[in-house]
């Protein structure tokens, strides 16, 4: 099948947000031919050089996750920036910098046919708190912890690199309670856009702490207008995901899962009384489903969720604080969850002397069964880690030399 892809254009509310670049970026700049699939897949790969401080990470490819090894030797392409994260959407690659409190800026990489990696697009934007696919749009949006009470919401075309609709939202107002809403990330259910939040004090010293911990909430916006249309609520836990993490999934069948890790504060200590559990959100409706509810906390012997994983099948690889009733610490454990059947069980195969795994950026065939995680232990570096859900069991796959695994992901060519 031959896929067709569009010469991207600037639209002048594209120029406006992007003001400051060094360079203008000029369409015909761009090479974005159509192509001819071939139905192979490269995985991407990024990675921190070990041993630096404030350096970018690396982008590394490789045929397959489960074997293998690569290396930041003199290998793969430097991102400008020391925190990157990623993306990928209509089998484009998004690097996206963000700046701290200065600009950020949205790279683009395509694979050619032969599977090299090849940079599309470079611009400057706004950082960014928050990025998801969305029907054919990257969704981004700029979170102010304090100060401005307002979130810029855009919407960018991910084929035409195209600013198609952008949207101010009033966070203390859309919180209601003296505090502020800040949304832990964005997911597509059904038509609409699923927006949890967590309510935060948005004043110092204690920015992110709240009054409000034991509740859960969740924005539905129409799209592609943006307009707010309800707020989905409930008190059974604690907001949904975290601070850059996402925390609602709709599987197959139209469900949308939400994990909440019960990691609300108050002065730097957590305050959630709520277990760390799932919630349901039934296909084609707006309100946390009563009648189920996933007590992850209580089957664990009194572990917190800190991440998750979609296998497909209604499985994920779900990862734990490895001390019972605490959020201390990177190091984490991992299981296999089942929301259907409501099935916990410890994955084994992983060291002890975990010192970073990727949360947001994991790649998985959406089979019910595979995971592939980056895990970096004090032992051994950086390996691709592959996870079994039938056995929950993980092995070391592919070896990453010289640098710190931060995310993974995949195109096709």
């Amino acid at each position: 099948m031959k896929t067709k892809y569009l010469l991207p254009f600037l639209s002048l509310s594209l120029v406006a947000l992007f003001a400051g670049c060094d360079k203008e970026l000029d369409s015909s700049e761009v090479v974005d031919v159509d192509n001819e699939l071939t139905g192979a897949t490269k995985f991407i790969i990024s990675a921190t050089p070990i041993g630096t401080t404030g350096i970018a990470d690396y982008l590394l490819t490789a045929s397959s996750l489960d074997s293998g090894r690569v290396t930041t030797q003199g290998n793969g392409i430097e991102q400008d920036g020391s925190y990157r994260y990623y993306l990928t959407h209509k089998n484009r690659f998004f690097s996206l910098l963000y700046g701290q409190g200065n600009p950020g800026a949205v790279t683009t990489y395509r694979l050619d046919g032969t599977g090299k990696l090849n940079k599309l697009t470079n611009f400057q934007t706004e950082t960014v708190q928050l990025f998801a696919p969305v029907k054919d749009d990257v969704f981004i949006a700029k979170i102010p912890r304090s100060g401005n009470e307002f979130s810029s919401f855009f919407r960018i075309d991910a084929r035409k690199y195209q600013i198609v609709g952008e949207q101010q939202v009033n966070i203390v107002k859309l919180a209601g309670n003296g505090e502020r809403a800040h949304f832990t990330w964005a997911t597509q259910v059904g038509e609409k856009l699923f927006a949890p939040y967590m309510s935060i004090k948005g004043a110092a010293p204690d920015a992110f702490g709240t009054a409000y911990p034991d509740s859960s909430w969740v924005a539905v916006y129409s799209y592609p207008e943006l307009k707010l249309e309800k707020v989905i609520k409930d008190n059974r836990t604690s907001f949904i995901g975290a601070y850059f993490t996402n925390g609602l999934v709709e599987i197959e069948n139209g469900d949308a899962y939400a994990f909440s890790y019960a990691s609300a504060t108050n002065a730097s200590k957590p305050t959630s009384k709520n277990p760390s559990a799932v919630i349901r959100i039934n296909k084609g409706t707006t309100e946390f489903d009563k009648s189920y509810f996933f007590n992850v906390e209580e089957l664990s012997g009194g572990h917190h969720m800190a991440g998750q994983s979609y296998l497909g099948m209604g499985k994920f690889v779900v990862q734990m604080y490895p001390q019972p009733n605490s959020l201390d610490g990177s190091a984490r454990k991992f299981a296999i969850v089942d929301v259907l059947n409501k099935t916990f069980k410890w994955v084994t195969g992983v060291p002890n002397d975990v010192t970073r795994t990727t949360t947001i950026n994991n790649y998985t065939p959406k089979d019910g069964r595979t995971g592939y995680i980056g895990i970096t232990t004090a032992s051994e570096g950086s390996y691709v880690y592959v996870f079994d859900a039938n056995i929950a069991v993980a092995r070391k796959g592919l070896k990453v030399e010289g640098g710190t695994i931060t995310a993974i992901n995949a195109l096709q060519y």
